[in-house]
């Protein structure tokens, strides 16, 4: 990859973790629920998804799914039916509180790990953007499996960097959190199921 063209994808990695979105929301109330040491297996489930993605779009998934409105429309209500039941959860869940062992309920790693691959893996939004993004950057005449590990390093080290510093953000206004109860937990849970019922309309 030229220079240029390396600095340019590099800026739009950069401009697309720091978009809100599913992942953000998600590792930000994770941070403050949990700490930013177990928000680490949210993060790297959301990086797995995104690699995921990535993938899927340099196989021609992408350009699969830009051709198919059917399979475009399962992978949106898929994906917003999942985004309404995270929020549900997140509106029951209980408040905040600040003394060791509180409100302990699925803060297993592998529980958080899932949440943030399954919250990358149901955005069809993200696959139609590399979909279309990344192949600007491929070079037909270079080794595929090169570039991609170029392009899916920079995205993944990228996106791990913005949201840990969300998730240590979140951690350190934890205190206000807990004074805010569980209205927190609603505003987030609101976001998500609002996201989910906005996804399957989106173009």
């Amino acid at each position: 990859m030229a220079l240029h063209a390396w600095l340019l994808y590099l800026v739009a990695a950069f401009g697309l973790s720091l978009t809100p979105g599913p992942n953000s929301l998600l590792v930000l109330t994770h941070g403050a629920l949990h700490g930013q040491r177990k928000t680490l297996f949210t993060v790297a489930g959301g990086a797995l998804g995104f690699l995921l993605l990535i993938a899927l779009s340099m196989l021609g998934i992408g350009a699969l799914l830009q051709a198919s409105a059917h399979a475009l429309t399962v992978l949106k209500f898929a994906g917003g039916a999942y985004l309404v039941w995270l929020g549900i959860g997140l509106w029951r869940a209980p408040p905040v509180h600040l003394q060791a062992g509180a409100a302990s309920v699925d803060r297993r790693g592998a529980a958080l790990f899932r949440q943030g691959l399954l919250t990358a893996l149901s955005n069809p939004k993200a696959l139609l953007f590399y979909g279309a993004f990344l192949p600007q950057f491929i070079d037909p005449t270079r080794a595929l499996l090169a570039q991609f590990v170029v392009m899916a390093t920079i995205f993944v080290a990228v996106e791990i960097g913005v949201e840990y510093l969300l998730a240590l953000l979140a951690h350190r206004i934890r205190p206000w959190l807990e004074r805010a109860d569980k209205r927190f937990n609603r505003i987030c849970g609101g976001l998500f199921v609002t996201m989910g019922l906005a996804l399957p309309m989106t173009r």
